[in-house]
């Protein structure tokens, strides 16, 4: 009665301390991370910064208005002689000039190159945009592998608990039949070390749960000592095929979007570069005033207002062969583009296969471990009865024990690489489901 009233109030504690702590799903996980993780709010501030740096006056296309004003003041001293031999001279002598107005200019041609680095403005901002797609689906796979980390080391740490328990029982087995005979000390000595050393296990892998929601937390942003719960169970998508992931790879995968981003960049900066070929046309305009005044001169002041335009060309006649060198280099680096696409997509490719028969393999380990789980449960179970009764050693039972401790890590420990390859496979897709 003693034990039933002591499990029973410990139930209780442990179902208390339970409902304590918040269930956290691998979805609020994610969700959280979009909001809060400093490296993709970093990311979405990088594209902001080139959504802004789309406007046609960045590129030039649009005028410049500005405005100027210009006021000198001097005293001099001054000696003047003059052609008739009269000399005229006059101490703290003033000069005042005031100049002021309005100017407009606007680059009406240069080749083309103004509209060539407004389309290079554009593709930036795409760019932005696939950097931030990447960094979103790094991110979504590490909390998604933190994650399912935690749920492998709590499952294992809840084997824990349960040998714990069972080494009690084994132990107060021991004493109980110390008591009558049938057992000798050294026999509860046994167990009692086998008992310390369980819980001296429990211990450490306690600490490894508790740094990994660390870590996770850190990638949440949200305090590091916040504790949770998590699921005991995952769910692992086993319909994944090759040849689907490697077709959506080709549209999705951000390295291959990137890539592709940077030809059309290096195509824009060849026209760029052959715009210099053609002449630069500006047209300018303006209304300015102007007033001088002076002590000494046969001006006293004068006054001037009024409006001024023209029109300016330029055209690069010879500059050293620079020209040609340029264009010759920016075609170079559009092969050079070209070079690195099939290279990516290569790496793409490489790594998804590679992926994907890791995925393979880790889903006929799982299968074959929770075979194993279950037997050496079953093992377990008939070692304890007969532990009881008296008809197999301390021994013997502890090597069942550890045997199903053992089996129950690798069961969790092929669930975990299982799940890790399915978020793999998805991150190089570039389509990382959220909802795992």
């Amino acid at each position: 009665m003693k034990r039933i009233v002591l499990l029973v109030s410990l139930i209780i504690i442990y179902s208390q301390q339970v409902f304590s702590q918040e269930l956290l799903t691998v979805d609020e996980a994610v969700a959280l991370a979009l909001d809060n993780n400093y490296s993709i709010k970093l990311s979405k501030n990088d594209l902001l910064v080139a959504k802004e740096n789309v406007t046609y006056g960045n590129a030039g296309i649009l005028p410049t208005v500005t405005a100027n004003l210009n006021q000198n003041n001097n005293i001099q001293n001054s000696t003047q002689k003059q052609a008739t031999g009269e000399t005229r001279s006059l101490d703290n002598a003033r000069n005042n000039s005031l100049t002021y107005g309005v100017n407009v200019g606007w680059t009406i041609f240069d080749g083309l190159g103004m509209f060539a680095r407004y389309e290079t403005l554009k593709e930036l901002e795409k760019q932005g945009d696939i950097l931030l797609k990447k960094t979103i689906v790094a991110r979504v796979s590490e909390v998604i592998s933190t994650y399912y980390t935690i749920v492998e080391q709590q499952n294992l740490l809840n084997a824990l608990d349960s040998s714990i328990l069972i080494s009690k029982e084994r132990l107060r087995t021991a004493e109980n039949r110390f008591t009558i005979g049938k057992a000798s000390r050294l026999e509860v000595l046994n167990v009692q070390v086998n008992l310390n050393e369980d819980e001296s296990n429990r211990l450490r892998q306690s600490q490894t749960v508790k740094n990994l929601k660390i870590a996770l937390n850190s990638l949440l942003a949200r305090p590091l000592i916040t504790d949770f719960l998590v699921v005991e169970t995952v769910e692992i998508n086993e319909q994944l095929k090759l040849a689907d992931l490697l077709e959506q790879a080709s549209q999705h995968n951000p390295d291959l979007l990137a890539a592709s981003i940077a030809r059309r960049l290096a195509e824009l900066q060849e026209k760029t570069v052959k715009a210099n070929r053609y002449p630069t046309v500006r047209v300018n305009g303006g209304y300015n005033f102007s007033r001088t005044e002076s002590s000494l001169g046969f001006v006293a002041s004068s006054n001037s207002k009024g409006l001024n335009y023209g029109i300016t060309a330029s055209v690069n006649i010879f500059d050293g062969l620079n020209q040609r060198r340029n264009e010759r280099v920016a075609k170079l680096n559009v092969d050079q583009v070209d070079l690195q696409i099939a290279q990516q997509k290569l790496t793409v490719e490489t790594a998804l296969t590679q992926a994907y028969q890791s995925y393979i393999t880790n889903l006929e380990l799982t299968g074959w471990e929770a075979k194993n789980e279950r037997i050496a449960k079953q093992n377990l179970s008939i070692t304890l009865e007969k532990y009881r009764i008296g008809t197999i050693s301390a021994v013997e039972f502890r090597d069942a024990q550890q045997n199903f401790i053992q089996a129950v890590s690798r069961y969790n420990a092929a669930l975990l690489e299982a799940k890790l390859s399915e978020a793999n496979l998805l991150e190089l897709v570039g389509k990382l489901n959220i909802t795992q």
